[in-house]
């Protein structure tokens, strides 16, 4: 880092995440930005939460009370590749007359046609998720991506349980993504858990919390796992809660089924509304931000090493307010800090 970095100092226009005047390789932390929401079912915009966090992250002060200076360690968010960019108008321009017409119809060719075209293109941006989360891994990097809905989530999960094999995910969610093949899409956000679990045997256990939306058949795919998928229900959480167990007691049991290497997945639903109120699909309840790092704070606390993550849903207000990126940046530079400290000499 420049000497002459300041970074009390306010952030200059157009500068990096947070600020930061670091180049990927430069950088210890490599953040991937993925603009993509073509399976999104309910509210849009997620395609623009990278550049909504980017923007309200140089706001966000450098010096964290709990995690010191991740920035010293290098913080860097790659440009926005424009080939996703434009797969992403082509695939959501191909998934609105699915989505309207409540999912595939058999007896329709064109919208058969139309879902095979959208898979097709999830299946290429996960690759280059996949491609991209692999190539900084390999140059030692710590890697996360910044959403898009929470499908952009395979590539780099799948780059993490390659590289770490036996990797547990801590899933913070108000949804339980379990679905298979949601609206005819086998890449729908609502998807992106069963992905993980029936295609990435690299990954051990997948531990849920704070979903409160869910259909009975994923509740059933939960029951039937074998504990290999582990789901805290936000009423569960709020029943020890109302009885008087502290947080902290219960992020220890949460965290009792993930092994040594733990990547973190949170759609930012997973947190209360009032805190991402233009996400795609808000769910009355779910954690505060203080508990949701406290969460994050607890996999290191325990021991236990986080060696990614992705953080998606965030999207921005379509009026202009910058509220939705203003909590993503700053849970990001929580989740950065954190994975930073669990990195034990």
């Amino acid at each position: 880092m420049s000497a002459s970095f300041d970074p009390s100092a306010a952030a200059a226009p157009g500068s990096g995440i947070f600020g930061l005047p670091h180049s990927p390789e430069e950088a210890h932390v490599v953040l991937i930005p993925v603009p993509f929401e073509a399976t999104t079912s309910y509210g849009g915009g997620t395609s623009d939460g990278p550049q909504a966090v980017l923007e309200a992250s140089r706001q966000v002060d450098l010096f964290d009370v709990e995690t010191g200076r991740p920035y010293t360690r290098g913080i860097s968010m790659l440009p926005e590749p424009a080939q996703w960019r434009e797969w992403n108008t082509r695939a959501k321009e191909r998934a609105v007359p699915i989505v309207e017409a409540g999912g595939i119809d058999p007896t329709q060719p064109e919208l058969l046609a139309a879902a095979e075209e959208v898979n097709g293109l999830c299946s290429r941006l996960h690759e280059a998720v996949y491609q991209t989360a692999k190539e900084w891994l390999d140059k030692g990097k710590r890697v996360a991506a910044v959403g898009g809905d929470h499908s952009i989530s395979y590539g780099i999960i799948r780059a993490h349980a390659e590289k770490y094999p036996g990797l547990g995910v801590l899933h913070l969610d108000a949804h339980a993504d379990l679905r298979d093949a949601y609206e005819g899409f086998t890449w729908s956000h609502a998807s992106i858990m069963h992905n993980v679990a029936e295609r990435l045997p690299g990954v051990a256990s997948l531990v849920q919390v704070a979903i409160r939306d869910m259909s009975e058949d994923e509740h059933r795919y939960i029951e039937n796992s074998g504990g290999r998928v582990r789901a805290w229900f936000d009423s569960e959480l709020q029943r020890q809660r109302f009885d008087g167990v502290p947080w902290n007691r219960q992020v220890d049991e949460i965290l009792k089924p993930l092994p040594q290497h733990v990547y973190l997945s949170f759609d930012i639903d997973g947190l209360d509304p009032t805190l991402c109120p233009h996400t795609g699909t808000p769910v009355p309840g779910g954690l505060s931000f203080p508990e949701a790092v406290a969460l994050v704070a607890g996999v290191v606390r325990s021991g236990r090493t986080i060696v990614g993550f992705d953080l998606t849903e965030v999207a921005p207000d379509p009026e202009g307010g910058e509220w939705d990126g203003n909590v993503g940046a700053r849970l990001l530079y929580k989740m950065i800090g954190w994975m930073l400290k669990s990195e034990r000499p």
